[in-house]
């Protein structure tokens, strides 16, 4: 999908960019200035503020997103770069708006059970970075979860109950999908 300039300012400052995504699994509309990062996008006009803005400069992981399954900084994709493509936040993870506790995903039930949350900062990026790994490999080691979440920083819990709190999602995913497996079979 090609990004679309406003009429109005396709000339000089005051230009815009109209971009089509799907973000959480709805399809999304947004009209920006060229130099708008995805961060800006989500946090300034989409009161999307689970995202967090740490560094700017893609170096601590807190604007971590998940974009068409990778997990990339979103302070380093201008968002007219979206269009056309996927976005997960945090805010998306749990499937809904304010889950409850029941409805919440395996990885934010465990990084609570786990203890692997304190002040919270990184915790979305962590998140997510932790969501793309389980995405693409349902059974990481701890050294292909450490690697995971190596672009995110933490300067609170450590990374002990984080690496932990991810070892247990995966577990409580795959014994999911195999209850699910099972009652289709039986089905």
């Amino acid at each position: 999908m090609a990004v679309r300039h406003d009429e109005a300012t396709e000339q000089g400052p005051g230009r815009k960019l109209t971009i089509r995504f799907t973000l959480n699994g709805s399809i999304c509309e947004a009209t920006v200035p060229p130099e708008t990062t995805l961060l800006q996008l989500l946090r300034d006009r989409l009161n999307l503020t689970g995202t967090k803005c740490g560094c700017e400069i893609g170096e601590c992981g807190a604007c971590t997103v998940i974009l068409d399954g990778r997990a990339v900084a979103s302070c380093l994709v201008l968002a007219g770069q979206v269009d056309g493509l996927h976005v997960q936040t945090v805010e998306g993870l749990a499937g809904k708006p304010a889950p409850t506790a029941e409805e919440l995903h395996p990885l934010q039930k465990a990084f609570l059970d786990r203890d692997a949350v304190a002040c919270g900062f990184c915790t979305p990026g962590m998140l997510m970075s932790a969501k793309a790994l389980l995405d693409e490999n349902p059974e990481p080691s701890r050294d292909e979860i450490r690697r995971a979440i190596s672009g995110n920083l933490c300067r609170c819990t450590g990374y002990i109950p984080i690496v932990e709190a991810i070892e247990r999602a995966a577990s409580e995913i795959n014994r999911q999908s195999a209850c699910h497996e099972h009652d289709e079979r039986e089905a």
